[in-house]
């Protein structure tokens, strides 16, 4: 009777009530990807505050895009991940169709053709291809032998092909870049010979110079820039200069939250999108910078901890692929701020100020969310 006592002190009367945890999880939630994604879009509307000069109407619009983009990643996340499978071809053909629409009826905007104007939206379409070309080649691969034979690289490569030409011709190349990163790293993955990307990498090389006048201007002048900004400092190479001088001047500490002097007095361009990371490290220094590094750095890490423990080929490929096209997308941006890329428009994610940006990349990590979680009510 005594040990009948013990045991019923030490078993409790009640089932504890369910954490914050728990109740995520139920949704198809992974806390510490949501903690992280949370954490940069927090910075980025400080930053955002600072940039747009002490706009409040900036920032409200910013944490609307953000608000929006969570909703759809907890709507997505739902979501069984064979679903996206089957969905994967329509969804490419669908947003083919509307890069085709863009060419032909496409609003213009500061010399690009890149949006549709549905008069109650305006958008860029080539946002939704970020998610529909990894997708549709992680399907595609998984129901071939791997590694991927030289049939099925070349059937690969029309299909990253075919959207990305679309898309630098609007002219973007930084999307277009994405574009065949998101497709060119579920190949990767897929097993792809090194003999292969040699070969691609030589091609590549052969074919700069017809490359080269297929360029725009505007395109080859960035290049060049790149390759000596000071010559021409109050020209071409003016952006980059001012951009390397906010960043230079924020020494270890940084001036202070709202003490910045580049963006506040108009020299840099693009200040709260393209060039936003200049502006972060001007005011928060070489500490701020590591902060976000390491942010970016453990977001990569978890989304290819979930990749590793995906339950089979397609799942393994896509969040492969998108954990590193959204690497790809913090080292180009940070790249080109700092004068190592030309510059090519590609946004800071959850930082620089963008709607379709931040709501497809949040799409992505729905995604992800969705592998990871369903792949855990499958194995219990």
């Amino acid at each position: 009777m005594i040990a009948e006592a013990l045991a019923a002190i030490r078993r409790p009367s009640h089932k504890p009530e369910p954490g914050m945890a728990d109740w995520l999880e139920s949704w198809h939630i992974d806390i510490w990807l949501l903690a992280l994604l949370l954490a940069v879009a927090t910075l980025g509307v400080f930053v955002q505050y600072s940039a747009s000069g002490h706009s409040i109407e900036g920032v409200i619009s910013q944490s609307e895009r953000v608000l929006l983009g969570l909703v759809v990643m907890a709507a997505i996340a739902q979501t069984p991940p064979d679903l996206f499978r089957t969905v994967a071809p329509w969804l490419y053909l669908g947003t083919l169709l509307l890069l085709v629409l863009v060419e032909l009826l496409g609003d213009h905007a500061k010399g690009a053709q890149r949006w549709l104007d549905l008069g109650v939206v305006r958008f860029q379409p080539s946002e939704f291809m970020k998610l529909a070309m990894p997708t549709t080649v992680a399907a595609f691969l998984h129901l071939r032998r791997l590694p991927p034979s030289l049939f099925t690289i070349g059937i690969t490569l029309f299909i990253v092909a075919l959207p990305s030409a679309l898309i630098a011709k609007q002219p973007d190349l930084g999307t277009a870049l994405l574009i065949v990163a998101g497709g060119g790293f579920a190949l990767f993955l897929a097993g792809l010979q090194w003999r292969w990307m040699l070969g691609a990498a030589a091609a590549l090389g052969a074919a700069a110079p017809v490359l080269w006048t297929h360029l725009q201007e505007y395109q080859r002048q960035r290049i060049l820039t790149l390759l000596d900004p000071e010559s021409d400092p109050l020209g071409a190479g003016y952006h980059i200069t001012q951009s390397m001088i906010a960043i230079g001047s924020g020494g270890t500490f940084g001036k202070g939250w709202l003490k910045g002097t580049q963006a506040k007095l108009d020299f840099l361009p693009e200040a709260h999108t393209d060039f936003i990371f200049a502006v972060y490290s001007e005011e928060l220094g070489f500490l701020g910078v590591m902060l976000l590094l390491v942010l970016y750095l453990a977001i990569v890490g978890r989304c290819l901890w979930i990749a590793a423990r995906a339950q089979d080929t397609f799942q393994r490929l896509l969040a492969g692929s998108l954990a590193m096209t959204f690497f790809i997308y913090v080292f180009i941006n940070m790249g080109m701020v700092i004068g190592l890329l030309p510059v090519v428009g590609v946004p800071l994610p959850l930082v620089s100020y963008g709607g379709t940006s931040a709501v497809s990349l949040l799409a992505g990590f729905g995604i992800l969310m969705s592998i990871h979680t369903h792949r855990k009510l499958i194995a219990n």
